[in-house]
């Protein structure tokens, strides 16, 4: 029975969460902003990824906000707000206890990790899917990616399509609202 310990280890991770004055949802919102990228670090896209309501990531960024973790900017001449993290936002999410999750799993054997990184993603894959979800994906597995696409643009060797945008090396590795997996 797989489900189980996944499960558990899930609601373990859970408890952790409230470590160091947050809650889990303000965990996942500091994890989602550190990934994603610049078309994607808006309040409405951070409302699609944790599948919450708009009403309670207002109250997250806000209290984000207030413990001085994120900072909100205007967007270009558009109306929507970026998030970013500030300088303490990193340094909280670098007392994660996902990242101390991570180094475990880094610790496994290369098979065995290699194996349970594929099986997870395939098992996420499915529940995006049957969920009509979003799979906000990486920049560089994207239809819409293009590689050395902006060669020579002082903004980023990569293209994205969908925006008409040069991208950087650390775009593409990067989140988007936007992915659509390449086939």
């Amino acid at each position: 029975m797989v489900a189980w310990p996944l499960e558990r280890l899930a609601r373990v991770m859970r408890a952790r969460e409230h470590e160091g004055g947050l809650n889990p949802a303000q965990r996942e919102a500091l994890r989602y902003l550190a990934r994603a990228n610049r078309f994607s670090n808006t309040p409405g896209a951070l409302t699609r990824y944790l599948g919450a309501t708009k009403g309670t990531i207002s109250q997250t960024v806000m209290a984000l906000e207030r413990k001085g973790l994120i900072a909100k900017a205007a967007r270009d001449a558009r109306k929507s707000v970026r998030l970013t993290l500030t300088d303490k936002g990193r340094e909280t999410l670098a007392r994660d206890p996902w990242i101390e999750l991570e180094t475990a799993v880094e610790e496994l054997g290369g098979k065995t990790r290699r194996r349970m990184q594929r099986g997870l993603e395939e098992l996420l894959e499915r529940e995006v899917t049957l969920g009509g979800l979003q799979s906000f994906g990486m920049c560089s597995s994207c239809r819409f990616f293009r590689e050395r696409g902006r060669e020579g643009d002082a903004k980023g060797p990569h293209l994205c399509m969908l925006f008409e945008d040069a991208l950087t090396d650390e775009d593409r590795g990067r989140i988007c609202i936007e992915h659509v997996a390449a086939v």
